[in-house]
């Protein structure tokens, strides 16, 4: 894998024999076109099922205990309207954060073959990775979990069972971002709905009796609580990545900077697409960045 410009390989070891490509397989014969992407990882698909069940135990609450039993439709007709598109935006951009490619390098091709077709130049550097024997492009790190090197790697999310990267971070963002709106959303129903019940009737306030109803708004109102500041939290973090263009894993390293700084504008079109649209809040619009990264990776 060659990196352009060639001086921004990662300057590691200059010594040829370290690459040691006589111990790399050739790498596998690749998988159709379209393959879907998926980390068999036990602890991860068991976050992503436990995201997908507190969603639909809020849409639950929301509809059955909330909205359906008032007695006010235009109420009920626009938080439903609202609060399921959001859901349902937050859904869709966790599964395409979870089933996308997050910038894998390609494995095994750490190989003399491969090596020699790069027609390296004199004093041009290359580093290998070790564990899954590829040829490592710069600012790119080994996921243990994904047992891949990933470019632009920002950390390994169980949540979304998958390595937040060059490719998928736009989906994770959106992600952490419609989870706190419909969090934020869920709580001030819940408070509403408190004071309306606080007002009439329990009995006439939902379909279900009233310790049943309390408890459901109460184990609603901790969990949207905790998703507001969880997912606040991680969307500013990631936001912050993206303006200053350095991967919470280079943050953590304090590793020096060795690729070109960009306006923050231009940072945020490299992760979301270019123009900016409408398609950069949509987790089906897939952001076009050709013209984003000038250091583009050619296998």
């Amino acid at each position: 894998m060659m990196l352009i410009p060639t001086h921004h390989f990662r300057d590691i070891e200059r010594k040829p024999e370290y690459l040691q490509p006589e111990k790399c397989v050739p790498p596998p014969y690749p998988g159709p076109a379209g393959t879907m992407w998926f980390i068999r990882d036990g602890c991860g698909i068991a976050c992503a099922i436990v995201t997908w069940f507190l969603v639909l135990y809020a849409e639950f609450v929301v509809l059955f205990v909330m909205l359906i039993p008032s007695r006010d439709y235009v109420y009920s007709v626009i938080n439903g309207t609202v609060f399921n598109l959001l859901a349902f935006l937050a859904l869709a951009s966790h599964c395409r954060a979870m089933l996308t490619d997050p910038g894998a390098v390609p494995k095994g091709n750490a190989t003399k073959e491969f090596i020699e077709s790069l027609q390296l130049k004199p004093g041009q550097v290359v580093y290998k990775c070790p564990k899954c024997c590829s040829i490592k492009p710069d600012r790119a790190h080994h996921c243990s979990v994904c047992k891949r090197c990933i470019r632009k790697m920002d950390h390994h999310c169980p949540w979304v069972n998958n390595c937040v990267g060059e490719n998928n971070q736009k989906y994770f963002v959106l992600f952490t971002m419609y989870i706190a709106l419909i969090s934020l959303h869920a709580l001030i129903m819940v408070g509403f709905h408190f004071l309306h019940c606080f007002e009439e009737d329990w009995t006439k306030c939902s379909s279900f009796s009233p310790p049943t109803t309390v408890i459901l708004l109460i184990l609603l109102c901790f969990e949207a609580l905790l998703f507001l500041i969880f997912t606040s939290v991680m969307f500013g973090t990631q936001v912050h990545s993206i303006c200053t263009d350095e991967t919470g894993i280079e943050q953590l390293k304090k590793e020096e900077r060795r690729w070109a700084k960009k306006t923050k504008w231009m940072n945020m079109k490299a992760v979301f697409g270019h123009p900016f649209s409408l398609g950069w809040a949509s987790p089906f619009a897939t952001p076009d960045q050709g013209k984003a990264d000038p250091y583009q990776y050619v296998v």
